[in-house]
């Protein structure tokens, strides 16, 4: 009988198809829908995505650090400064080299200068009493030598030979720290030095040297050893009685004083003293 006729079987395959596409456009639209809200709370939050962080659109800082060091730290202060600048991004560490006397003279007339490093201790004592640092720390020692030319034609063999009149010996002014530590060492030899020229600092002096226009010449031991083949070292008792002391402050005009302790940190830490030892100054 037709009241008892099964409904067509058809039916429900044509119901099933539909109902997977409805899920399947469904589950579409919400995964878009989350990618969408999920950009937006990143972005909202502030957070850095690894695209943000390394974007070179980010400026960073631009600073100069002025140090102001004696001319025998040329060397080490250069090396120091490279690691200096790799650490600190935005970082320019502009060193300025000169006889302490010099620097200190300059500072006292205004002169820009975040770190002063003295050879030493009378000319950063000049620049604590003007007001211009504060708190120096000792960080190096250092002592004087006699160099002479490759060959020393002077026949220079003792302190005593350098007050001869046919010997044209260099040194370094009075007021600059090598030519102090120079009167102390005739003082305490009881020679007189027969001087030619006097230098504003001992880079100067070792130069004259170097060149052949002076038959010796009295210069840190350290500059000697930088000077390597280009100078004889004659070694002499007198010289090692006057130590240099080194002392290095955060000038009261820094721009950024928490740098320039960081620098004044370096050169006294593990760091710049291995770089101190290694170019032959004495520990504090």
């Amino acid at each position: 009988m037709n009241s008892t006729t099964p409904a067509p079987r058809t039916a429900p395959s044509t119901a099933a198809p539909r109902t997977r596409a409805a899920r399947r456009t469904v589950a579409v639209m919400t995964t878009a829908l989350l990618t969408v809200a999920l950009a937006a709370c990143g972005t909202s939050s502030g957070s850095e995505t690894p695209a943000a962080a390394s974007s070179p659109d980010v400026a960073v800082e631009e600073q100069t650090l002025t140090v102001l060091a004696a001319a025998s730290l040329r060397d080490v202060f250069a090396e120091l400064a490279e690691g200096f600048e790799a650490e600190h991004d935005g970082v320019t560490v502009a060193l300025s080299f000169a006889g302490s006397a010099d620097l200190a003279d300059q500072l006292l007339a205004g002169s820009p200068g975040d770190v002063f490093a003295s050879a030493d201790t009378k000319n950063m004592d000049r620049v604590v009493e003007g007001g211009d640092a504060t708190d120096p720390v000792v960080f190096a020692t250092n002592t004087l030598t006699v160099v002479v030319p490759a060959g020393n034609p002077g026949g220079v063999t003792s302190f005593a030979d350098l007050s001869r009149e046919d010997l044209k010996v260099v040194v370094c002014a009075a007021e600059v720290p090598c030519g102090s530590a120079t009167a102390k060492v005739e003082a305490a030899a009881g020679t007189t030095v027969h001087r030619v020229s006097e230098e504003a600092s001992v880079t100067d002096v070792l130069a004259k040297v170097t060149a052949g226009e002076a038959d010796a010449g009295l210069v840190y031991v350290t500059d000697a050893t930088l000077a390597g083949d280009d100078v004889e070292v004659i070694d002499v008792p007198e010289t090692k009685t006057v130590v240099n002391t080194y002392p290095i402050a955060v000038t009261s005009g820094a721009a950024d004083t928490a740098l320039a302790q960081e620098w004044l940190d370096l050169v006294t830490g593990p760091v710049g003293q291995a770089a101190l030892a290694k170019a032959g100054f004495g520990a504090p």
